[in-house]
């Protein structure tokens, strides 16, 4: 890939570059001197499973590595112990040292279904931090002010509502600034809600005479109701570790509009690739299909190709035929497209293109039993055939002669 190229292939699915210009000059002198970037993604061990909505930032961290990079998984043994506030109104429950032990053990295991772990350095930042004295901390809190950590969201509005901040807190953001100057980092990747800390860590590099990292945010991915952002304790969550079939049920389940996200964010296919599945469901293409395509994409990477097409046969035998009686009525006709509303009228599971239409719009209408939503949709006869139904007794099988 030519610099531009990799910058496009890097900032896909990305809200902050901070730098665009330093990260292409790191990039160049890559290239020039042969010698690859050290890529950093800091993650706490505070649960035991890791879903999709981890792998957000994970996937990106394997675009530096497809790339040639060093990627650095940092596993916050040491952090996991005091308790990321980004995103919290109230302190966070302690862990103890054993769970986060625990916990880092199954995250080793499952980040590897993402990342080659035989270019990946796997760090915990319990390898420095355990060694720092009362005067490394005092020395590290020397290298920030209260005014600057006080400027966190966070902290401003827990200030505000009159809820307590605990001291260690405010420490976090320097510890997490501190990994950065530990492992020399030239870019360090993370959620929209780390973007504090990161920022922390290109400071510290500055105070510590290391040219300042790079850093890359990701968005924070909404969960199967579309509204909340993924997380467990919100039973919202498809854990990377769920059987095939279970996460193909949860991937059928979000909306249409979510679906998108879920291929920028969760697949490796290319903006353009993207861009064309839209327009296919534009021109008519069923998104039951494209959201099927979706769930098959996912679950390839956690499980097989052959996992995916098992709990798609396995999800269509249970869902969506369920309804359907074992004898149907067939016809055949030209083998084209057609807009469905007239394929009601004209084959008289509908009175008229009218009635038809009113079908569609409340919903008594299914196309190889997804509900319909377009009058105008084209719907393609072929070989295989399409069955159409409305309401709850009206079937008819299509053919192409």
């Amino acid at each position: 890939m030519t610099i531009d190229e990799q910058l496009e292939f890097l900032k896909k699915g990305t809200v902050d570059l901070i730098r665009e210009e330093d990260l292409r000059k790191k990039l160049e002198r890559s290239t020039k001197t042969g010698k690859p970037l050290r890529v950093k993604l800091g993650l706490d061990p505070t649960a035991p499973d890791i879903h999709l909505g981890h792998t957000v930032v994970i996937r990106k961290l394997k675009a530096f590595q497809d790339l040639g990079h060093t990627v650095i998984f940092l596993i916050g043994d040491f952090t996991g112990t005091i308790g990321d506030p980004s995103g919290k109104n109230v302190t966070r429950p302690p862990l103890s040292r054993e769970e986060i032990d625990a916990n880092a053990e199954t995250y080793k295991r499952q980040m590897f279904k993402i990342l080659d772990p035989e270019k990946t350095e796997l760090r915990f930042n319990g390898e420095w931090m355990d060694k720092f004295t009362a005067a490394d901390f005092v020395k590290l809190c020397a290298k920030t002010t209260v005014k600057q950590i006080l400027e966190r969201d966070d902290f401003t509005k827990r200030m505000a509502d009159e809820k307590p901040i605990s001291l260690h807190e405010l420490l976090y953001p320097l510890v997490q600034g501190y990994d950065s100057v530990a492992l020399n980092a030239d870019v360090e990747l993370g959620g929209t809600d780390q973007k504090f800390n990161l920022l922390m860590g290109r400071n510290l590099q500055r105070e510590y005479e290391q040219e300042p990292q790079v850093i890359i945010t990701t968005p924070l991915i909404e969960g199967l109701d579309g509204v909340q952002k993924m997380s467990k304790s919100l039973n919202n969550y498809i854990g990377i570790t769920e059987p095939a079939g279970e996460m193909f049920g949860k991937i059928m389940s979000i909306s249409d509009e979510l679906m998108w996200k879920y291929y920028e964010l969760l697949t490796d296919l290319s903006v353009s690739e993207i861009s064309n599945l839209k327009l296919q469901m534009e021109q008519g293409e069923n998104p039951r299909n494209l959201k099927v395509n979706l769930a098959k994409l996912i679950i390839a990477d956690f499980h097989s190709k052959d996992d995916a097409t098992a709990a798609e046969d396995e999800f269509v035998k249970r869902f969506v035929q369920k309804e359907i009686p074992d004898e149907i009525d067939e016809k055949q006709i030209a083998a084209g497209t057609y807009a469905l509303s007239q394929l009601l009228a004209d084959t008289g599971l509908a009175a008229s293109k009218g009635e038809a239409r009113r079908l569609i719009e409340q919903g008594g209408v299914k196309v190889n039993g997804e509900k319909a939503t377009a009058a105008n949709a084209d719907i393609a006869i072929g070989p295989d055939g399409v069955l159409l139904q409305v309401g709850k007794r009206k079937f008819l099988k299509l053919k192409s002669l």
